[in-house]
């Protein structure tokens, strides 16, 4: 399966980034979930997200 298979917006609108418990948002051309509040993005592997903050990209500015 590749990197961008398609994430259950069911799943999506369960989802609260492990930090802050805030909501998150999903960026589809980095394929990843977006926390504002925490300046972090969870890469989606396969379609699963991997909400481990150690896995999280720092986002800039």
């Amino acid at each position: 399966m590749p990197d961008s298979a398609p994430l259950d917006p069911r799943l999506l609108s369960m989802l609260v980034c492990p930090v802050t418990k805030g909501p998150l948002v999903l960026n589809s051309a980095t394929n990843e979930l977006v926390s504002e509040k925490a300046g972090l993005a969870y890469p989606i592997r396969d379609g699963i997200p991997i909400m481990l903050a150690d896995e999280a990209r720092r986002l800039e500015g």
